[in-house]
């Protein structure tokens, strides 16, 4: 009897969920259409041109129809100060390039603050655009579901 009632009880219990919520805009009955955030974390800079590139491709297509963050470490800040040397690898757009086209789009480009200070830069050494990693920008920058996409 006892097993009977705690069945009942599951039963009554997941009866009443109506499962995860998709969309958070439908939840709160609002009729915005919220789109899901695409997180790209780059570590690597002159070594692995391909592994640099690629992300940014990403960043740069997903932009058109995602919310878009770009956090940049390690090796990787090297990359984002003025006057630094360019990436380049076959079939793919220079480094600098995608960067610009990012911040144009409004697409925030974020380096750490310690690895800047690590590699002996500091935030005004940063391009143009490029801005120092705030942890807030990392949960604020779109409305919808966080992919993370880490290179």
């Amino acid at each position: 009897m006892r097993k009977i009632g705690l069945l009942l009880l599951l039963g009554l219990i997941m009866s009443s969920c109506n499962g995860p919520v998709e969309n958070p805009a439908a939840a709160t009955g609002s009729k915005e259409a919220v789109r899901d955030g695409v997180f790209i974390h780059i570590t690597e800079c002159y070594d692995d041109p391909h592994k640099v590139l690629m992300p940014l491709k990403m960043a740069t297509m997903m932009a058109n129809d995602k919310d878009v963050l770009v956090y940049m470490d390690i090796h990787s800040v090297h990359m984002l100060v003025k006057d630094s040397e360019d990436i380049t690898f076959a079939d793919f757009e220079s480094a600098h390039t995608y960067i610009r086209k990012l911040i144009e789009m409004k697409v925030g480009v974020y380096a750490c603050p310690t690895c800047l200070q690590i590699a002996g830069y500091t935030p005004d050494d940063l391009m143009d655009g490029v801005q120092v990693a705030q942890k807030d920008k990392f949960f604020n920058f779109t409305k919808g579901r966080i992919i993370t996409l880490d290179y």
